[in-house]
């Protein structure tokens, strides 16, 4: 199956009222395991890379260009999307190699530089066929406005959306990133309040945190596209101790990662269905 690209995924999602499962590719097996996972599920799914991510493997192209091959293998629809990138450069290589589309980061800078930045992608990124992701007020870092007590005003929302001119937006609505526990709470009169606001469709970090059940209800209550990556890479990682502690001399990579594969496909297989509020015995009913 072709590539996607991303605003169509999350258009045909919002038009039915399904989240759209966004999860981070560190390595080409969360690439695999991702796909898998949506393939089970029968659902479209997007494949993050982050400038974090970029920045660990030194270079972006042999990532992205294995995780485009992936995709480009599937049997449902998938996009790849860059995530939180701050350089205007690695946007335009993103664009250059393939990607569906990309989340700029310009939330550090005071609100009319953000959106001359943000606006200045976007014109660059549509008239390559390229979505734009972008984020109000300090959702950018590790915490910012995705701190739990941040909240994305509607009107301002709505506003910059329109002034910038992007496919997606992220707003601050009680999650945080690289949370290990699942107990935020989320705002969602606040999300039905943006989602009247804000004509695109609205995204949001940090759901690792997040109980299940509240995914389910934001996606209800208005979000679309739903970004995971600590909850899958604990997961993974929780596997890969199982099988190593399990023989003391394993040392074929192979098999502590495939097992680690195996996991988190089934963690976005479960994801998925939670994302489309529908109940169990329904994962695997087309996106």
């Amino acid at each position: 199956m072709p590539l996607v690209p991303t605003t169509d995924i999350l258009t045909a999602a919002a038009a039915r009222g399904r989240g759209v499962g966004a999860f981070n590719v560190v390595q080409l097996e969360h690439a695999h395991a991702i796909v898998e996972g949506a393939e089970r599920a029968g659902a479209a799914v997007v494949l993050q890379i982050s400038e974090n991510c970029v920045r660990y493997h030194g270079s972006l192209r042999p990532l992205a260009v294995a995780t485009l091959a992936v995709a480009a293998a599937a049997g449902v629809p998938v996009a790849v999307h860059l995530d939180h990138v701050e350089s205007a450069d690695l946007v335009r290589e993103g664009v250059d190699l393939g990607v569906g589309s990309v989340m700029f980061d310009a939330s550090r800078l005071p609100y009319a530089d953000n959106v001359a930045a943000t606006r200045d992608v976007v014109l660059a990124c549509h008239a390559a066929g390229v979505g734009v992701e972008a984020e109000l007020g300090e959702i950018g870092g590790k915490d910012g406005a995705h701190a739990p007590w941040v909240r994305t005003d509607p009107a301002e929302a709505a506003e910059f959306a329109a002034a910038t001119g992007v496919d997606a937006l992220a707003v601050a609505v009680g999650s945080s990133h690289a949370m290990l526990s699942r107990d935020a709470e989320l705002d969602l009169d606040l999300v039905r309040a943006l989602r009247a606001a804000v004509v695109v469709p609205l995204v949001l970090h940090g759901s690792s945190g997040v109980p299940d059940a509240d995914l389910t209800a934001a996606v209800r209550a208005g979000m679309t596209k739903v970004n995971v990556a600590t909850r899958l890479n604990a997961v993974f990682t929780a596997r890969v101790r199982a099988a190593l502690a399990t023989e003391e001399s394993l040392v074929d990579t192979r098999k502590y990662l495939g097992p680690a594969r195996t996991a988190v496909a089934a963690e976005v297989a479960t994801l998925l269905g939670v994302l489309h509020a529908l109940p169990a015995e329904m994962i695997g009913t087309p996106a």
